[in-house]
């Protein structure tokens, strides 16, 4: 069962045991209020055989009767509000720690908007689902159902007429799952739509203002904002006509109990103090029932949340061994082939050897699969075919994180932290001081700026290095890089925003650096590669050429055609 409740409502075992509790609780709350019902029944029996001949009995039932309902209900609000709330922030984090471990291919199928609405929205669904919905829905059915037996043994005529319309109003609810269901997909494409192009018109301002595309951009996002009220009102609406059609029907039970009832009574088949009590259960019983109602629709509801958690704690994640087996730091990709979800075929065959103490260049027209080659080498993604080895070891086998304590890498697209120069340099080793961190941040020539700053090393740098030139912010990432000091270094695109002097000044400290170690690099400019132990040129996804400079040069094949094609656009002037 606790299994079942896991998988069901993407919960964790606690949270199961937890959801089971808060039912329980429920169920104990419901029943609690029944009890006054009971005592009134009491009280009029007296009433009617010729008065009160026990009051204490009454005072003490009373006190009883309050006693219980405030235990059940602290028990009821413990079990349910408080557990929701610790499972929530356990989900979240889950969700998070899943993520990291999930390959990155997955993230390829996904965009920022929705796997922030997965842990931030669709998290906080789950706080009431879980508080109101679910404990409530299966209190009311349960509660219902120890009552409904009751009653039968009372009168089972009176009970049917009670009970009747109990099937047919959870049945139209029911029925209307696929339906809603449609609605809330809907709905829910179109705030991620709508949250998308809001995060992106923030994002692109810049370049919206500088086109004067401002206004024809932000009529197609209001129709965005517009799609989302709509679907939000069909959303409501949708719900809204099968819970509020099921309640009318349930209502005519009252109208069914007084009509049998009269009729029984006026045959003399049913006492009037039996009549007084259906209908002073029905009138207690619909109310929660009505509820019930509302909270199927709303359970109902929670699976396209819960499907979209789902899609997350149960994709494949990479694992492998902890501990590392490598001999030396070569890096061998033997015949790999690879390709994205959408079937398109990236790589083809590909095979080269990139030995420790020598630099690999990679190069190639774009989309030739570069930077591929390097995410796959560092396992950001599984390979379809093929093996990859560092040093004799499969990587296939090795716990990604693991693996990534070989490797320092800088990425062609740099990502900053909202923090000071030196710790975001410090990303690359957590426990380096301060002395370390200026030392590689030297090597990477970030001193020439930061010694600059209003406060230094300790400035803060904006979102993403929003306060920084992309010369400045690509020369911190690679200062991490050189802090983190790994025998694996891959450099896609290192130095494409760097001036010709830095990128001079980069590459004589790389050049210190990359003593015995594993290099890597991607690059488009052949000045930068043209000194590379080995050149490998991508085309297509297949390796096409590789070897050294001059003798790639000799072959007069892709590499020497690039080459030529630099030459000639470096002659461009402004004319």
């Amino acid at each position: 069962m606790i299994k079942n409740l896991q998988k069901k409502y993407a919960l964790s075992e606690q949270g199961a045991k937890d959801l089971i509790k808060g039912c329980i609780a429920c169920v104990l709350q419901n029943i609690s209020f029944m009890f006054p019902v009971g005592l009134l029944y009491s009280l009029v029996k007296d009433l009617i055989n010729g008065g009160i001949y026990e009051p204490f009995f009454y005072i003490i039932g009373c006190i009883f009767c309050l006693i219980f309902i405030i235990i059940a209900t602290y028990f009821q609000y413990n079990a349910t509000y408080f557990a929701t709330y610790v499972e929530s922030g356990v989900r979240r984090v889950t969700l998070a720690e899943k993520l990291r471990k999930i390959p990155l291919s997955f993230f390829g199928k996904k965009d920022l908007a929705d796997l922030t609405s997965t842990i931030m929205s669709d998290c906080t669904f789950l706080e009431q689902s879980f508080s109101h919905f679910i404990p409530e829905l299966t209190g009311s059915i349960i509660s219902t159902l120890l009552i409904s037996i009751t009653l039968f043994i009372i009168d089972w005529r009176m009970a049917l007429a009670a009970l009747w319309v109990m099937p047919i109003s959870f049945a139209i609810v029911g029925l209307s799952a696929k339906i809603q269901e449609g609605f809330n997909q809907r709905s829910m494409d179109a705030k991620i739509a709508c949250a998308d192009g809001i995060q992106e018109c923030i994002e692109t301002l810049q370049d919206l203002k500088s086109n004067n595309a401002e206004k024809r951009y932000l009529k197609g996002l209001e129709k965005k904002i517009r799609a989302v009220e709509y679907r939000s009102i069909l959303s409501e609406f949708g719900l809204a006509a099968f819970v509020v059609s099921a309640a009318l029907v349930l209502k005519l039970g009252i109208a069914t109990v007084a009509l049998v009832g009269s009729v029984l009574l006026i045959k003399g088949t049913l006492e009037i103090l039996t009549f007084f009590m259906f209908l002073l259960v029905v009138s207690r019983l619909y109310d929660p029932l009505q509820g019930a109602l509302q909270n199927l629709a709303a359970v109902i509801s929670t699976r396209t949340n819960i499907a979209r958690m789902n899609e997350i704690l149960n994709h494949k994640i990479q694992q492998g061994e902890e501990k590392l087996i490598n001999n030396g730091y070569d890096i061998v990709f033997d015949k790999v082939s690879f390709s994205y979800n959408t079937g398109e075929t990236i790589l083809k065959d590909v095979s080269f050897v990139a030995k420790q103490g020598q630099v690999t260049a990679l190069v190639g027209p774009s989309g030739g699969g570069k930077t591929t080659v390097s995410r796959l080498a560092s396992r950001f993604w599984d390979i379809d075919k093929g093996k990859i080895t560092v040093g004799d070891m499969d990587i296939s086998k090795i716990d990604p994180e693991k693996l990534l304590s070989l490797y320092s890498i800088v990425f062609q697209d740099v990502v900053l932290f909202d923090n000071t120069i030196i710790e975001n340099i410090r990303i690359g080793n957590k426990d380096a001081t301060d002395e370390q961190v200026i030392q590689a941040a030297k090597l990477a020539n970030v001193d020439e700026f930061a010694e600059k700053l209003p406060q230094k090393w300790n400035t803060n740098i904006g979102e993403n290095g929003c306060q920084l030139s992309g010369g400045e912010r690509q020369r911190i990432s690679i200062a991490r890089a050189f802090l983190k000091n790994a025998p694996i270094i891959l450099l896609d695109e290192a130095t494409a925003s760097l001036d010709v002097e830095n990128e001079t000044l980069i590459q004589s400290a790389i050049s210190r650096l990359i003593k015995d170690k594993t290099v890597l690099v991607i690059a488009h400019r052949m000045r930068t590669v043209a000194g590379a132990d080995k050149i490998i040129v991508l085309s297509d996804g297949c390796v096409v050429e590789q070897g050294s400079n001059n003798d790639l040069l000799k072959n007069n094949g892709t590499y020497s055609h690039m080459v030529n094609l630099q030459t000639e656009s470096q002659k461009w002037i402004l004319k």
